[in-house]
């Protein structure tokens, strides 16, 4: 059964960093690209970051541009979200994707609360 699993939420502070880790798991042994989603309450989910596994091509919204950074991690199929300068509209529980080469479908994972506050 295919698993993904999000890491590494919390409580910081604006201004501060926090990175969250994503792994997928059980029975995804090729992997075309990870991503990130967030939503926050009230509001629409919405893309925070993808990566092209195959070549590294990276996707952000002009919100996190420049502050958000995803990685492909050495463990296969495992990826990182490093979050800087983290603005009080950045809490959300974020969501991990994987989509597998070769399928549509997209595999999410539970979600990982971030809270920015004082």
């Amino acid at each position: 059964q295919v698993q993904v699993v999000e890491s590494g939420g919390g409580l910081v502070q604006p201004g501060g960093s926090l990175r969250l880790s994503c792994a997928a798991s059980g029975g995804i042994f090729s992997i075309r690209s990870m991503g990130w989603y967030r939503q926050a309450p009230g509001k629409q989910r919405e893309l925070v970051a993808s990566i092209t596994i195959t070549d590294g091509r990276t996707v952000y919204p002009d919100s996190v541009k420049g502050r958000f950074t995803i990685s492909k991690d050495n463990a296969k199929n495992t990826v990182s979200l490093q979050m800087n300068s983290l603005k009080s509209e950045d809490t959300a529980v974020y969501y991990c994707t994987a989509a597998p080469i070769g399928s549509n479908y997209v595999y999410w994972g539970r979600g990982t609360q971030v809270t920015v506050s004082s």
